[in-house]
């Protein structure tokens, strides 16, 4: 027998989840499309860095491989780039002068696996996808994530290169943690792709926010915040301030939105206007998103100008300025 709370619980989450529903398919720009793409991958990626990262998971698609395979071999990229100061080797470090990595990602079957303030390791991304598939669990922390990926035959290396540990040496002289828009300090890379077969899957990985206190976590590796994949509709990731997108679980939120009727285009736009809306100070930092649907139709919207992604499309790597909401 239901209990009359039961009963009015889900009631309640039923009414909701009608009125949620109606109310996003009256502001759909159009239908999501049904018919999966076919025979010609997509990928799209976060940022400048999202361009050789592209080239990379590319080489695996056009073979036939398979998009989880793709994701996780272009995010590798950054990951081992001492230039680039926001992903992996020479990331920027904490405010103790550690550099501490987060990373997750998801296949077209709706398994995920992530770590989240792993240290000396130099590629987060594959080991979160042995804790996908080697373990019953999601997601996997600090010392517990450094002690599984050194049991699974990953090498511990000194991340923090002399040009990352000058600009921590240079910071602490004030010591203000004042992230500035479209400066790198919180620029993950995040991708998605489609296979020939038509399979989605994404992958997201960073060194978070310079300079952050000790133990902070952001989005990148939490399902649904920095990325979520849903191999019927199609997929989302986010880069810039990730509390802001945590607080509005952004990645799930456009996926959820194309399911109800929204381009990626437009759905991008509404997750970005959420933050505008909900989140007090949004002004100050940057947010952006990308996403594609099971058709092969792709979008992405920031808060302030300065937004870029990469797009590997019909054998062309492209890299674009996003629309963003406050324009230059």
């Amino acid at each position: 027998m239901i209990s009359r709370r039961k009963f009015l619980a889900g009631s309640v989450v039923a009414t909701s989840g009608l009125l949620l529903n109606q109310k996003v398919s009256a502001a759909a720009e159009k239908v999501a499309p049904t018919t999966p793409l076919k025979g010609k991958p997509i990928i799209i990626s976060t940022w400048r860095h999202g361009l050789p990262a592209n080239e990379v998971a590319a080489k695996i698609l056009v073979e036939g491989g398979r998009s989880l395979d793709a994701v996780e071999a272009g995010a590798r990229v950054p990951e081992a780039d001492p230039n680039i100061m926001t992903v992996g080797l020479g990331g920027y470090p904490d405010r103790d002068g550690y550099v501490t990595l987060d990373a997750c990602i998801m296949d077209e079957k709706g398994n995920a696996g992530s770590v989240t303030f792993l240290q000396d390791i130099v590629h987060p991304v594959s080991v979160a996808r042995k804790v996908m598939e080697d373990t019953p669990h999601v997601m996997l922390s600090g010392e517990g994530a450094l002690q599984f990926a050194l049991e699974k035959g990953f090498k511990k290396q000194n991340l923090l290169t002399d040009k990352a540990k000058e600009a921590w040496e240079e910071w602490k002289k004030k010591s203000k943690y004042e992230p500035v828009i479209n400066i790198e300090n919180h620029d993950t890379i995040s991708m998605l792709a489609i296979d020939a077969n038509g399979d989605l899957s994404g992958a997201c990985t960073t060194s978070g926010a310079a300079f952050k206190m000790h133990g902070r976590v952001g989005d990148s590796p939490i399902i649904g915040a920095g990325l979520f994949c849903d191999n019927e509709v199609g997929g989302a990731a986010s880069t810039g301030m990730g509390e802001l997108v945590m607080k509005t679980v952004g990645s799930f939120l456009v996926v959820e939105l194309m399911r109800n009727g929204m381009s990626p285009q437009k759905a991008c736009e509404e997750a970005v206007h959420r933050i505008a809306k909900k989140i007090p100070g949004y002004q100050k930092f940057q947010i952006g998103y990308i996403a594609i649907n099971k058709a092969g139709e792709t979008g992405a919207y920031c808060i302030h100008p300065g937004f870029n992604y990469a797009l590997w499309k019909d054998g062309q790597n492209t890299l674009t300025d996003a629309e963003s909401l406050f324009k230059k």
